[in-house]
């Protein structure tokens, strides 16, 4: 089963209903790339009159974890995900729509392939750049992830 929009946007209501309240919904994904969206709004701003960074976040982490889910279910072995460490930086204020993307879809088929092959755990980064609906790049988030084959880590 092919993970998409519709279906990721239903596990944001069962499993982080704060991310769906606030407003972040998945676009698009495919292979590659993932575009998750979120708009300014009174739910989710600062004091600054813009968005609260940790909802930036929140939107930049989906682009590039729902990319990890999708290769998982493509693999078919079960595989844990954790996002180890992150890192991110602010451009602008973000008002408006912004929209995350991250194109590192191939760069996280590759590491569960590894797990699964060597029976190790991989880490690897993934960045995922916010822009607002000028074009203008307002945040850049990375998070390093995590993925082991679960069958690995029983044995050890």
């Amino acid at each position: 089963m092919k993970l998409s929009p519709s279906k990721l946007n239903s596990f944001l209501i069962m499993k982080l209903p704060s991310a769906w309240l606030c407003g972040v919904r998945v676009k698009h994904i495919d292979n590659s790339q993932c575009e998750v969206s979120v708009r300014h709004r009174w739910i989710n701003q600062n004091p600054f009159r813009s968005m609260y960074w940790a909802v930036q976040g929140m939107a930049a982490e989906l682009s590039t974890g729902a990319l990890v889910m999708d290769k998982i279910q493509a693999a078919d072995e079960k595989i844990s995900m954790l996002v180890a460490r992150n890192k991110s930086e602010f451009l602008k204020k973000a008002r408006g729509k912004i929209i995350f993307n991250c194109y590192d879809g191939e760069k996280a088929a590759t590491y569960i392939k590894k797990t699964i092959e060597t029976g190790e755990g991989q880490t690897f980064w993934m960045k995922a750049v916010g822009v607002n609906e000028q074009g203008e790049e307002v945040s850049v988030f990375e998070f390093e992830w995590t993925v082991k084959a679960k069958s690995s880590m029983q044995s050890a």
